[in-house]
């Protein structure tokens, strides 16, 4: 990294993760090595049973790494994870006695922040995800791509600097799925967050993402990262497009499936 290279936002270096299972030793993670900048959303794909989910599961803090280095905060240094760290999971898990104002709400409640100005960004986090108006429905009266809407913005509540998104779209039909995906990049552009996503389809990974990270079957290791440099705003029709078709390829043959 050179004077002119800005630090990134996450730094994994060689991060490994074992298991103990029934008095047996279950290597998920081998060897896992990136950089995220920040405001970057960064798609990490591979094979079913890789370790994606595991390696998203040590960003979160919610499992140690047993080896290499798991740094996060970039040139701002301190990371809160709890503060700092929002999950997008594949179902919604919204609270089905809770209204979807409040739902939004959860995290802030958790974490202590003044209820008011949490109230009001809730409101605005409705309104940037397209369910203005949706505020005192449950989520059965919600479709499923509105309640994944409702999760995104509970996930945004306390300001987050990282998202974390595991396969968030996975349940949904083709369709929502592909509706989703356009509300996912105009959210970001709106937010600036840093994402990483979790996903199997190749497609989306292309699609989503400023940077793709392919890992190897289970257990886990780092085959390839690199920018997806596709025009910005994207639209659907761009996968019909060359480039597009290339990076897809390019992943496939990284997978072995070439």
């Amino acid at each position: 990294m050179t004077a002119d290279t800005p630090v990134p936002f996450i730094r994994l270096d060689g991060v490994r993760k074992e298991y103990q299972t029934r008095g047996e030793t279950f290597l998920a993670v081998s060897d896992v090595t990136l950089d995220i900048q920040e405001g970057a959303l960064v798609s990490l794909v591979g094979p079913s049973g890789c370790g994606k989910t595991t390696v998203l599961k040590i960003l979160a803090g919610l499992h140690a790494a047993d080896g290499g280095k798991v740094e996060i905060g970039g040139e701002a240094g301190a990371y809160d994870t709890a503060r700092d760290t929002g999950m997008v999971f594949q179902q919604a898990l919204l609270l089905k006695w809770r209204r979807i104002l409040d739902n939004v709400l959860l995290p802030a409640e958790i974490l202590g922040l003044p209820r008011r100005a949490a109230r009001e960004r809730a409101r605005d986090l409705l309104n940037m995800v397209g369910l203005d108006g949706c505020e005192d429905k449950y989520p059965y009266e919600l479709s499923g791509g509105m309640q994944q809407r409702a999760a995104i913005a509970r996930a945004l509540i306390h300001d987050p600097r990282l998202i974390l998104m595991d396969e968030p779209f996975g349940a949904l039909d083709a369709l929502t799925r592909e509706k989703m995906n356009l509300e996912l990049l105009r959210i970001w552009s709106e937010s600036r967050k840093t994402i990483v996503l979790v996903t199997h389809s190749i497609q989306e990974a292309v699609f989503l993402a400023t940077h793709c990270a392919v890992l190897t079957a289970g257990p886990a290791r780092m085959a390839a990262s690199f920018p997806i440099d596709l025009p910005s705003p994207r639209t659907l029709d761009m996968k019909t497009h060359e480039a597009f078709g290339d990076y897809t390829r390019r992943i496939y043959r990284l997978l072995g499936m070439d």
